[in-house]
Formats: structure tokens, sequence, C-alpha cells
């Protein structure tokens, strides 16, 4: 048997130590393309991020003084009011007076500045008599209200402070924020001072009737009562959110307002005390796959015309009723809400350009935004029109004037609804006019009979109503 030399042992060695090495190496490799992705940027913990922001989350409280009225019916009737039973009511037991009496209430808010200025809701200081903020190291400071706006439930506050080392939340970009983002949600629930609950960013855009401008985030960070106005903050320790409302019989559903229409809104308050808004001079409604199909559109989008004001900004440009707004100002509109929010964030003054869709086609013009102003703002029952809507109609005669109030006399009212019908499902409701059908305006009776017959072919007719001031269209199958 052949000896091998020591240097050709030491040759084969370093090859196949090289080898496995090799082989090792991309088995390793396949193994990690064949292992799942792994999630990166979970937080170990929140404790930093709870500890840097902490400081800027005040205790917002708050004392109203509420009149008790001596008389109990006024509970009932009104405070000028004791209704049919109050002389009873005084000749056994006197004239009792009213009385008042303090009432306390708890919230939170957050420092933006270091002069003191508090950003918190309207609904925790509206009414308040006085006013405290408690700061995270227990300083107390007498608060008073710079400017609050009602209808995006925003109060911005004031201290007055010796110290100039107030701590400060920087207010970020909501718009930036992504459903299912980290955030964290800082206040005083049920008087518990600065509490840290913890979740994921649930949903953008959302609308929960709390009033016309909303645009709510919704997040699964436990939001209780006294958490109304403080932050809902991400990652970078940066204000998203205002926090405002949750739903009681939920869990795990609160709801802030966006960081962004508070910057907008904020130096208006800080400046005039209120908020001024855009106007054009338009009522709209949402399009719907049945309204969309009736005008022609391959899906629903924009915000539908119900009624455009006689000299108004949108009457001034050409807008019609009728049209569907698909575009404001450079952007996309894609619902009444988002149109709603657009105009009223638009500077009074500004020129905008607005897209429209009339009969099909798109229309370019431009308006000028003015200001919104606070707050402008027993005869025979015939079953007339397609079979089978539930609706009962009659031409606009002074029974029907005086009995639903009527201002208009042009079109026929609506005398009777069936309970499950079409048209009751459409939310038509007596005494309201009925204008057009199928964008033909209508005179009386004769035109509507006329019209309805026309739709039963088609399968469904589009409705123009009009309900006190406001204009509408609504959609219903006729077959």
């Amino acid at each position: 048997m052949r000896k091998e030399t020591p240097v050709k042992l030491v040759a084969v060695v370093i090859v196949t130590l090289i080898i496995g090495i090799c082989t090792g190496a991309q088995s390793g490799c396949e193994r990690k393309k064949s292992s799942p992705e792994v999630v990166v940027g979970f937080p170990r913990s929140f404790a930093d991020l709870a500890e840097k922001v902490r400081p800027a989350v005040v205790n917002v409280s708050t004392t109203t003084t509420v009149t008790i009225p001596g008389s109990p019916f006024r509970h009932f009737f009104g405070p000028d009011d004791e209704g049919p039973f109050g002389d009873f009511f005084k000749r056994h037991f006197g004239d009792i007076p009213d009385r008042k009496m303090k009432q306390s209430s708890l919230g939170s808010g957050f420092i933006i500045d270091k002069d003191g200025f508090i950003i918190t809701n309207n609904h925790v200081v509206e009414g308040a008599d006085e006013i405290k903020v408690t700061l995270a190291d227990s300083r107390e400071f007498k608060a008073k209200v710079v400017g609050r706006d009602a209808k995006t439930d925003l109060a911005l506050l004031k201290i007055s402070s010796v110290f100039k080392n107030l701590p400060v939340l920087p207010v970020g970009d909501s718009d930036k924020m992504r459903v299912g983002d980290w955030v964290l949600a800082i206040g005083n629930p049920f008087g518990l001072e600065h509490t840290v609950t913890q979740g994921i960013l649930s949903a953008t855009g959302r609308v929960i009737g709390a009033g016309p401008y909303d645009n709510f985030l919704q997040t699964d960070a436990p939001i209780n009562p006294g958490n109304s106005g403080g932050p809902l903050v991400n990652l970078a320790g940066e204000v998203i959110g205002i926090n405002a409302a949750i739903v009681a019989t939920g869990q795990g559903i609160g709801f802030a307002i966006p960081s962004n229409m508070a910057k907008a809104i904020i130096p208006q308050l800080k400046q005039k005390g209120k908020v001024t808004r855009g106007y054009i001079g338009v009522s709209i409604q949402n399009v719907t796959p049945e309204i969309a199909q009736a005008f022609g559109l391959k899906e629903p989008r924009g915000a539908l015309v119900g009624n455009v004001v006689p000299g108004g900004p949108a009457a001034a440009a050409g807008i019609k009723r009728g049209d569907i707004i698909v575009a404001f100002d450079g952007r996309d509109v894609k619902n009444m809400s988002e149109l709603s929010r657009l105009v009223a964030g638009t500077p009074v003054g500004k020129s905008v350009a607005v897209k429209v869709m009339r009969n099909g086609k798109e229309i370019d013009t431009n308006l000028t935004v003015t200001e919104l102003a606070e707050e402008k703002v027993a005869s025979r029952n015939k079953n007339e029109g397609a079979k089978g809507l539930g609706i009962m109609v009659d031409n606009i005669t002074p029974g029907w004037v005086n009995k639903f109030r009527l201002k208009d006399r042009t079109g026929v009212v609506v005398t009777g609804i069936a309970p499950d019908g079409p048209a009751a499902e459409a939310g038509i409701q007596p005494g309201d006019i009925i204008k057009e059908v199928n964008n033909r305006p209508l005179k009386g009776l004769k035109d509507y009979r006329d019209a309805m017959a026309k739709s039963e072919k088609a399968g469904q007719v589009l409705l123009l109503l009009k309900r006190g001031d406001q204009t509408f269209y609504v959609t219903l199958r006729t077959s």
C-alpha cells in the first residue's frame, strides 16, 4: 500500500473542507429562501416613547354651573314653561326656586408650543366656567379658551406660565399614516391620569355622523371617557390624531381627529377665535351605484349637485343641478364628504378649477370660493305612477300646502308612502315634492304620469325631490 506524502494529505483535507463549507452554505441559502419572512420593526417596548411624550400631555378639568329647575315640570316642558300642572303643583307645594350647582368633568389635552397653547376637544370645555390644566409633573394652571370650533370638535386653550420649559409635542403628518401602523393614546381615562394605551391604526377617513366634516382616524388603542382631547402619537412621538370619540357598545373602536385637519384650523383659532370656511353655493349628495348608472357613469364617484344657490359661486361658474363634481382644486372627489371638506378648507377668495360630469361629458370651469355664513340657513290621494313603487302623489293644492307647509308649488307632492315599498326604502317621505322624473321637469300630475309610464320600460326611475329648502336625487326600481 502506497503511503501518501504529508503535503498530499494536507491538500486533500483542505479540499474536503472547502467542499463541505460550500455545500453547507448552499443548503443554508436554500433553507433561508424557503423559510417565512421575519417581521421587522416590532417594538420590544413602548417605554421610551411613552416617557418621551407623557410630559406634554395634560389633564383638563372643568367646572360648569348648571341650573336645576324648582318645578319638576320644567324638566319636561322647558325652562319657562311648567305645562298644565304648574298651578296644581304651586298650590300644594308652593313656589320652589331654581337651584344652581357646580358640575365637574375631566378630559385631556397636549401642549403644542412653549407659550402654553394647548389642543383639546371642544366638547371638553364647552360651557365651562373654569378650566384647570394639570401637567404630568403635578404643576397646575388656570386656562382660558382662545378659540373653538364645534363642527370639528376642536378647541385651543392658553395657560399663563412664568416657566419657559414647558414640554411640547410636535404635530405630525396624518396623511403619511397607513392602516396597520403602531400608535399610542395618552390621556386621563376615568380620571386615571396619564394612562398610556397601545394599538394600531385600524382605518382612515371614517364618517361617524359627528359633524359635517367627519374624517376620523380609527384605532384599536383603548380610548375611554376622559381620553377626549388627548394625543394619538406615532412611533416618532408625533401627534397624528386628537382622540375624540368611541363606540360605547364596541371594544377596540376609537376615533381621532386627523392632525392635518387640526393644523389647518388651529392657526385660525389662535388669530380669530373661530374658523372661516369656504362656500360655493351648492347642495350635494353621494353618487350611489344606481345614480351612477342613471347618469351614465362607469362607477360611483364624485358629488351630485342637487341644488345650486342663485347668485352663488357655483351658479356664476355655470354649474347646474344634476352635474356631478368629480374634481375640485386639482384633487379628485370621491364622495360628498370629501368635497365638503375640500371646499371648507379652501381659503376665501381663492379661484379654483372644478371638473364636472354633465350628460356623460367632462366640463372644466373655475369658481371663486366665498365665505360660509354661520347657520344661514284632506284632499284626494292618488296612487299615481309605476306599479309597485309604494308612493302616492297629488297635485300641489292649498290643502297640501297647509298640511305640509309647502313653499314650492311646482311639481307633485308625495301624500303617502307604503311602509315596505321601494319609496320607503329610498327615504322618500310624505310632504316631499317631486320636481323631476328622469331629468324631466314636472308641472303637475299629467307630466308625472307621462314620465313614469316611460320609466316602467327602462326598469329604473331617477327622481329629483325637494324637502324644505333642500333638493336631492333618489333612484327607484320600477320592475
